[in-house]
């Protein structure tokens, strides 16, 4: 007689087995592509089981949109309308900032073709030294620029060319301490010499007389006077004037009205001679050349 139920493999053997599969599967799948099919549509029935797990969530999210209150709804709207408008205002801003920019390039990069005595050039470099008040253009003996050569900005005076190449030149301003100015007081035409101080929000008077009529809010201009710089243009405004009746001088301190840190663009104000000296050594330049 054959019994009825036949004993089969033993739970431990049953685990051994299923163990040994799943390293099996474990290692196929991590060294080989064989299990990526069945990887690919096991994906894809599981996903109707992931949507129905997420279902109360999105059900949740979607009665609180439902039950929000009308106020809320309308300071939600108000806040989004300001933002709107702040971001609008903001895009505006930035689209005049850039029409103006472009419109100054424009009128600087014309300058030179109004005016013969005036070039735009651009500062390249600044001296590293702070005691000293040096900057680098992008214009040298090549565009007419030489040695004494004024440079200014749209708000005054900045300095001078003491160093002119062929194609850049080094420029000292007139905040250097080594640096010196001659100048009159608009007003009245008082004439006077502004110092540099190392300091570039600041000149001094020396040598001034005590009996001199000058006061706060004078400007100066340049005098012209030296040959230097030509007459007339913006130096500076005068804003504390220190008298001491035991001194022979007044002690004035200037504002510079250039803007010395803070200009991009300069201009060269290429006097006559400058031209001359550009066209004698470009002359010259030629000449050794032919030499060579």
């Amino acid at each position: 007689m054959k019994p009825l139920f036949t004993r089969g493999p033993s739970p431990e053997s049953r685990i051994l087995v299923l163990g040994l599969v799943a390293a099996a599967l474990i290692v196929i799948g991590i060294y080989t592509d064989w299990l990526q099919p069945l990887r690919e549509r096991v994906t894809g029935l599981v996903a109707p089981f992931y949507w129905i797990t997420d279902t109360p969530e999105r059900v949740g999210d979607w009665a609180g949109e439902q039950l929000r209150t009308r106020e809320e709804l309308l300071e939600e709207n108000g806040r989004l309308k300001r933002q709107v408008l702040l971001l609008e205002q903001r895009s505006q801003l930035l689209a005049a900032l850039k029409a103006e920019n472009t419109q100054l390039k424009e009128l600087m990069n014309s300058a030179d073709a109004v005016d013969e005595r005036v070039l735009v050039a651009q500062i390249i470099g600044v001296s590293p030294d702070p005691l000293e008040h040096v900057l680098v253009i992008d214009k040298g003996r090549d565009d007419g620029v030489g040695l004494g050569t004024p440079i200014m900005d749209a708000s005054g005076l900045l300095g001078q060319v003491i160093e002119a190449g062929d194609s850049a030149s080094r420029v000292l301003l007139i905040t250097d301490a080594s640096h010196a100015i001659p100048v009159q007081v608009l007003r009245n035409s008082v004439r006077a010499v502004a110092e540099g101080t190392g300091d570039l929000y600041r000149l001094k008077l020396r040598h001034l007389a005590n009996t001199s009529d000058i006061r706060e809010g004078d400007l100066l201009l340049s005098s012209g006077l030296g040959g230097r710089f030509p007459d007339g243009y913006p130096v500076g405004e005068v804003i504390s004037v220190q008298r001491d009746p035991g001194r022979a001088f007044v002690e004035a301190e200037v504002q510079p009205r250039g803007r010395m840190n803070r200009s991009r663009f300069v201009l060269a104000v290429i006097e006559e001679r400058d031209s001359e000296n550009g066209a004698a050594d470009s002359i010259e330049r030629e000449r050794d050349r032919g030499s060579e």
